[in-house]
C-alpha cells in the first residue's frame, strides 16, 4: 500500500496537509468553559477566529471530531455542528474519508480601529479655529432630556423617522429660528440632516440635477465647500470679498447661478455684510432665477450688539438656509439643519431619502425636548458670556505680546483675524517657529487663493475653545518662540 492511500490528499484546489499545532486545539478551551446554552455558539467562535486570525493557517487538518471532543472534555455533537457550521461558512473543507481542513479561501482582517478624528498630537497650544469649547456642554440637562424622551417615547417613533426629520423638533427649530434668526421658518420645508456638510452636499446634488456645473463660493473662505459640491458633481468658482461682503462685479461675470455666503459673520475674514450688499445679492439672485445658500454657522454669537437677522428673512424663495448646532453645542452630535425654497423642498427630500433616510430618531427627540424646555437658549447664554470673555483675553494678550498687530472683523463667533506686525517675520518663517514653540496656527492664506500674495501675515485665530489663561500663555509662548535667536 502506498503513502498516498494511507495519507489521503485533499482534493484539487486544496494546500497540502499541515498537521495541527500540537497546542492549537487549546485555543478552544476557554469556550468549554462558557454557560452550558452557550457553550455551542462560544466553540463555534472560537474556531471561526482561530482561522481568522491565521493561528489555524489554511491547509491545516483539524482533529476529528471524536478526538477533538475528548481533549476539549465535551459532546461529540458540539463539535460536529462547529465543524457542519464553518463548513458551511467555508472557513472549513472536508470531503468523504479526507477530514476536515483549514479553507484556503479565508484571508486575515486587518487588526484593530484607527481614529481618523483630526487631533493636534505634540501641540502645547492649539489656536485653530473652528470648535467651540467642549467642556461646556449640557451634560445633565442633556442627560435629563434623554431620559425624558424615552420614557415617553412611542414605540412607532423608534422606526424609519419622516426624512424630513420629527415634527416635533421641526416644528422646535421653526419656532427657535424665527425667533433668533429672522428666517421664515415653515416646519413643512425644514429638513434635518447630519449638519451644515449634509445641508451642502443635498443642495449640490439637486442644484447637479437641474443642469448647474458651477457653485459660486467665498474667497476666503470655507476649503470645505470645493469637497462637499465636488463630491455632488459640482465645480467652485473662489469669488473675493471686499469690505462689505461678497464682490458683486465679479459675481455677475462668473455667470454662476448658484451662490455659498456668510453674510452674518463671514468665515474666515470675520467682516459683516453690509445692507446694501445683502440687497445686491438679493436682486441678483431674483433677476437671475438663481439661489444663494446661506451658512449660518455661528449667527448666535455676537458681542457688541444683537446679532443681525439671517439673510434668508428677506427672500425666503431665493436662499437656502443652514445651520447646526456644531458650534452651539458639539459638532459629534451631527445635527443641522435646512429650509428650502418651496420650489425646492420636494427634490431636496427624496435627495435626503435615498441618502440616509433620516436622522436618529432619539438623538431628534432629544434635542426637540431640550430646544422646546429653554435649555438650548440657557446654554447659548452661557457660552455667550464665556466667548465674549476670550475673545477680550485674545485681544487683550495681542495688545501686550505683539505691540501693533491689528485685529479685524467684527466682535462675534469663535476666532478673530490678526494682522501681526512685520517685524514678526514672513508668513513661513511665523509658522515654523510657531510649531517649533508647540502652537498650532492657520493663516488666512489657508483659506483662499485672496490672500496668497499679500506679504501682510494674518492668521485666524480660534478662542473659543480655550481658558482665558490658556489664552494668555498661548499668546505669550508664540511671542517667545518668533523672538527667538
Amino acid at each position: 500500500m502506498t503513502s498516498s492511500e494511507t495519507n489521503p490528499r485533499p482534493g484539487p484546489g486544496v494546500q497540502e496537509e499541515r498537521p495541527i499545532a500540537s497546542a492549537a486545539w487549546e485555543l478552544l478551551i476557554p469556550a468549554v468553559s462558557a454557560p452550558a446554552r452557550q457553550r455551542g455558539r462560544a466553540l463555534q467562535s472560537a474556531l471561526r477566529e482561530a482561522v481568522r486570525s491565521g493561528r489555524l493557517a489554511a491547509g491545516t487538518r483539524l482533529p476529528a471530531s471524536r478526538e477533538l471532543a475528548a481533549d476539549l472534555g465535551v459532546s461529540r455533537g458540539l463539535v460536529t455542528e462547529a465543524y457542519e457550521q464553518l463548513t458551511a461558512e467555508s472557513y472549513l473543507r472536508s470531503g468523504r474519508g479526507a477530514g476536515t481542513w483549514v479553507s484556503g479561501g479565508v484571508r486575515p482582517a486587518a487588526r484593530g480601529a484607527r481614529d481618523l478624528a483630526p487631533r493636534a498630537p505634540g501641540v502645547r497650544v492649539d489656536f485653530r479655529p473652528g470648535t467651540p469649547d467642549l467642556s461646556l456642554f449640557p451634560r445633565s440637562a442633556w442627560g435629563a432630556a434623554h431620559r425624558a424622551v424615552l420614557g415617553r417615547l412611542p414605540h412607532s417613533a423608534l422606526g424609519y423617522p419622516d426624512p424630513r426629520g420629527l415634527p416635533e423638533l421641526r416644528e422646535a427649530l421653526a419656532a427657535l429660528l424665527t425667533r433668533r434668526r429672522g428666517v421664515v421658518a415653515d416646519p413643512e420645508r425644514l429638513v434635518v440632516c447630519s449638519g451644515v456638510a449634509q445641508a451642502t452636499t443635498l443642495l449640490g446634488f439637486v442644484l447637479r440635477g437641474r443642469g448647474a456645473a458651477e457653485v459660486g463660493v467665498e474667497d476666503p473662505g470655507s476649503p470645505e465647500h470645493a469637497a462637499l459640491f465636488a463630491s455632488a458633481g459640482l465645480g467652485t468658482v473662489p469669488l473675493p470679498l471686499d469690505g462689505e461682503g461678497l464682490a458683486v462685479a465679479p459675481l455677475l461675470r462668473s455667470g454662476v447661478r448658484a451662490l455659498v455666503t456668510t453674510p452674518a459673520h463671514q468665515f474666515p475674514t470675520g467682516i459683516a455684510y453690509s445692507a446694501e450688499r445683502r440687497s445686491r445679492l438679493l436682486d441678483w439672485a431674483r433677476s437671475s432665477s438663481a439661489v444663494i445658500m446661506e451658512d449660518d454657522y455661528d449667527g448666535d454669537f455676537r458681542y457688541d450688539r444683537a446679532p443681525v437677522g439671517a439673510l434668508q428673512g428677506l427672500d425666503p424663495e431665493h436662499v437656502v438656509y443652514t445651520g447646526s448646532v456644531s458650534k452651539s453645542l458639539a459638532p459629534g452630535l451631527r445635527l443641522g439643519w435646512l429650509i428650502a425654497p418651496a420650489s425646492m423642498t420636494d427634490e431636496i427630500v427624496d435627495r435626503k431619502r435615498t441618502m440616509d433616510l433620516g436622522n436618529p430618531a432619539i438623538d431628534q427627540a432629544v434635542l426637540a425636548d431640550f430646544v422646546t424646555r429653554g435649555g438650548y437658549d440657557r446654554h447659548l447664554r452661557r457660552c455667550q458670556r464665556a466667548y465674549r470673555e476670550r475673545r477680550d483675553a485674545m485681544t487683550a494678550a495681542l495688545e501686550e505680546h505683539f505691540p501693533g498687530a491689528e485685529v479685524s472683523g467684527i466682535a462675534a463667533g469663535l476666532h478673530i483675524i490678526a494682522r501681526l506686525p512685520e517685524r514678526c517675520g514672513s508668513r513661513a518663517d511665523i509658522l515654523v517657529r510657531a510649531a517649533a514653540a508647540g502652537i498650532a496656527l492657520r493663516p488666512l492664506s489657508d483659506y483662499g487663493t485672496a490672500d496668497a500674495e499679500d506679504p501682510a501675515v494674518r492668521l485666524v485665530l480660534g478662542y473659543a475653545h480655550l481658558a482665558p489663561a490658556d489664552i494668555a500663555h498661548g499668546i505669550r509662548l508664540l511671542a517667545r518662540g518668533l523672538t527667538a535667536s
